[in-house]
């Protein structure tokens, strides 16, 4: 009987074990195409504001669409993938993707800046871009908090 319980113990401890791996890693993979952005955005960024500076609107169209398409197959990816059977997956994967495609609206902003026929355009579609750009800390905020629910009901923890 002894023998029975430990074995039935070995194997529960087993499945929980399985579990929660196969929960750290979707978590693990999500922030892997986070990361693979990061040199990316940090180009485009330094791009836009160059040739903003310089008045050369279809430049920064250009490198703010390109951008936007990255981060667009970013956001395909992560739709693609399958969700672990884990507690808070379907809501740690929705707020990465609100988070994705959030990234994906500031490149559509710029886009439409470099885009835009007049000054007045100009003008107001930057102005849109402000308030969509003030609202990044919360959209952040959002993702690591539904990451960090996601990660202590499966039992890891998140890197910073």
């Amino acid at each position: 009987m002894v023998k029975k319980l430990l074995l039935v113990a070995i194997l529960f401890t087993g499945l929980v074990a399985c579990k929660s791996k196969s929960a750290f890693n979707f978590s693990e993979q999500i922030v892997a195409k986070e990361r693979s952005l990061e040199p990316e955005i940090t180009a485009t960024e330094n791009k836009v504001e160059k040739f903003a500076q310089a008045g050369q609107f279809d430049s920064m169209a250009a490198v703010s669409e390109r951008m936007e398409k990255l981060v667009q197959t970013k956001i395909d990816e992560i739709e693609d993938m399958k969700v672990p059977n884990a507690k808070e997956a379907d809501a740690f994967k929705s707020a990465t993707l609100k988070y994705f495609k959030y990234i994906k609206s500031i490149y559509t902003g710029y886009k439409g800046v470099g885009n835009a026929k007049t000054d007045e355009e100009r003008e107001q579609l930057a102005s849109d871009l402000m308030e969509l750009a003030n609202k990044k800390n919360t959209v952040l905020s959002d993702m690591q908090a539904a990451q960090q629910k996601y990660a202590k009901a499966n039992g890891f923890k998140v890197q910073k």
